[in-house]
């Protein structure tokens, strides 16, 4: 008698961006065990961040509004695994659930998206460019105060729409995104991050399952990329130490070179005018300490005003 194909039940979002990470986790699952397309199931969740669009996410709850539901789900066995965007996953996960780990990460920089020109110093003052990352408006103000801010909420495609059609002068997108969508080319300017610091977990994809759920991680195991989770252990928990939760400006980069980690981070006044970093090294052994300690760096750095207590 042939014995049945395990089936995975997989949670995702259901933006075109969402499907292509969730279409790429099934696909290197069904590669790695040489299992037909049935056994893998992609299941689309709306979450509450995908019904808000009128507002930033600091405005409605901050971090967890793109994972709410499909952890929901999750817990409830609905489902037997999450793909999320890593810098959507707040650091505090739902009890009973964890982050297995990351496929390998992409280009984690920033792109600069511009109605007309190539670059961001090229850009008109007073010219009005749309985000809906305080991360990235502030460090906007910071290089460029002369720009008009504003809020523009949407996925990708939504957002390069409203740059062609004039609606704003140009755009903010992760490099990674607009590569997975085939659309790098629509990048005028790829920022460099000793000037524009990335989201912390840019350009990485997240599996989460639940906890002591042995069967479902082994077959994970295959497919996750360790030099990425280990670079995530050390901005996740930066970010963990300062309390992040998308009112505050924070960015975050952590690079395995051989055997050591480097970090730096950044935090920001909304208004860009007032700039904190901290840049850490050490062994990847001790990924967790480190991330740990840049961000207690950084809180004795930052005034208490800018930080949650």
């Amino acid at each position: 008698m042939t014995q049945s194909l395990p089936r995975l039940r997989l949670g995702t979002r259901g933006s075109p961006l969402a499907l292509w990470q969730a279409h790429a986790v099934r696909d290197a699952l069904l590669k790695a065990h040489g299992w037909d397309e049935e056994a893998v199931e992609i299941q689309v969740i709306r979450t509450t961040g995908d019904a808000i669009t009128d507002r930033a996410l600091s405005q409605a709850g901050g971090k967890g509004l793109f994972t709410k539901e499909i952890e929901e789900a999750l817990l409830e066995r609905r489902i037997d695994l999450a793909v999320h965007s890593a810098k959507d996953m707040a650091t505090k996960l739902p009890d009973g659930l964890h982050l297995v780990g990351y496929l390998p990460r992409a280009d984690v920089r920033d792109a600069l998206i511009l109605r007309e020109g190539w670059s961001l110093a090229g850009l008109k003052p007073g010219a009005k460019v749309g985000t809906a990352s305080l991360r990235r408006e502030a460090q906007l103000r910071r290089l460029r105060p002369d720009l008009e801010v504003s809020l523009l909420r949407g996925n990708v495609q939504t957002r390069l729409a409203k740059v062609e059609s004039g609606e704003f002068d140009a755009t903010l997108l992760a490099l990674a995104g607009l590569t997975r969508l085939g659309m790098a080319d629509k990048a005028s300017e790829v920022l460099n991050t000793a000037d524009f610091l990335p989201a912390v977990g840019q350009g990485a994809v997240a599996i989460e399952s639940r906890r002591r759920d042995l069967a479902v991680d082994s077959l994970l195991v295959p497919i996750l990329c360790p030099p990425t989770g280990l670079a995530l252990r050390v901005e996740r928990a930066f970010l963990a130490e300062l309390d992040g939760s998308c009112r505050t400006p924070i960015a975050g980069h952590a690079q395995i070179h051989g055997d050591e980690i480097r970090f730096r981070g950044a935090v920001l006044s909304p208004d860009g005018k007032h700039y904190y970093e901290v840049v850490r090294h050490g062994p990847v052994n001790r990924a967790l300490e480190l991330g740990i300690a840049a961000g207690r760096e950084m809180r004795a750095l930052v005034p208490p005003d800018l930080l949650p207590a």
